[in-house]
């Protein structure tokens, strides 16, 4: 989907629209640099949308950790937080496949030394893009929860085991609002691009860990992974995806509508809204 694509002018209006549907956040990534998808730079995003809403939170799914030295994370967030206060979440990945763990605990430990120099007076939340042990032990010990990014049900529960009660447990769904299993399927497929069985990354390796096999994960992705990662169907359906989640141990559930335009995500979301929100339909 397209936030990155859509002019700022149509984003004021469809999160102005999120807000008035009663959702109470509204979430940005942030690629590499190395990545062939252009976008916006996080922070500049999570501005526009602090400032053309009133409550929702602004949450950074994930601000990445190879794009800015963790002085400069800290202080983009911590001015955002001053700003807004209540209203950000600082979602932290993208550190590269050698040394992950290493690498991100260095990085924690470069923006708390920033903090004591930098605003120390303002807090805010930190979550970590954590999907195995030790990230998870990791998130227990230095943030405040997880936002695991496109994992089916069973991580939520494996999640919230590792993490304790009282981290915040934050999944991100995808979902389409659809009947049809080939058109929703081709949607997710289409979102994911191609994959090979010669080709290893954090979240193959995560989902052999979670009983994926080869076969799941070669190009097209076999369609138990597909539905394991995607709600789909109509909205009973996907608010029953959804409640699982939260049954599971989630605090928050980051519903993400996979169409070509920011205003049809925002329609799936309406219609969804009287299941999950208590909002009376139409």
């Amino acid at each position: 989907m397209t936030l990155l694509h859509t002019p700022v002018v149509r984003q004021r209006e469809q999160f102005r629209r999120i807000e008035r549907l009663g959702y109470g956040s509204v979430w940005t990534g942030e690629a590499p640099t190395s990545s062939p998808v252009a976008g916006r730079e996080i922070f500049a995003q999570l501005a526009v949308t602090l400032a053309a809403t009133e409550h929702l939170v602004a949450g950074a799914g994930i601000a990445n950790i190879t794009m800015r030295a963790p002085a400069a994370m800290h202080a983009a967030a911590v001015t955002l937080a001053e700003a807004y206060p209540g209203r950000l979440v600082l979602g932290l990945g993208g550190h590269s496949a050698d040394r992950p763990l290493g690498t991100l605990r260095d990085y924690l430990d470069g923006m708390d030394e920033a903090a004591v120099r930098i605003r120390p007076d303002v807090r805010y939340p930190r979550v970590l893009a954590a999907l195995g042990p030790q990230m998870h032990r990791l998130a227990h010990d230095r943030a405040d929860g997880v936002h695991p990014f496109l994992q089916p049900v069973e991580h939520t529960a494996t999640a919230r085991a590792a993490l304790g009660p009282d981290a915040v447990l934050i999944p991100h769904q995808a979902l389409v609002l659809d009947t049809n299993a080939a058109r929703a399927r081709g949607l997710l497929r289409s979102f994911l691009g191609s994959g090979s069985r010669n080709v290893e990354t954090p979240y193959t390796r995560h989902y052999r860990r979670l009983g994926y096999v080869d076969a799941d994960l070669a190009d097209g992705r076999s369609d138990r992974l597909v539905d394991a990662l995607l709600a789909w169907g109509d909205k009973a359906a996907v608010a029953t995806r959804i409640e699982r989640h939260l049954a599971e141990g989630a605090d928050h559930v980051l519903l993400h509508p996979l169409a070509q335009e920011l205003s049809e995500a925002v329609d799936q979301l309406e219609r969804l809204a009287p299941l999950l929100l208590g909002q009376p339909a139409d």
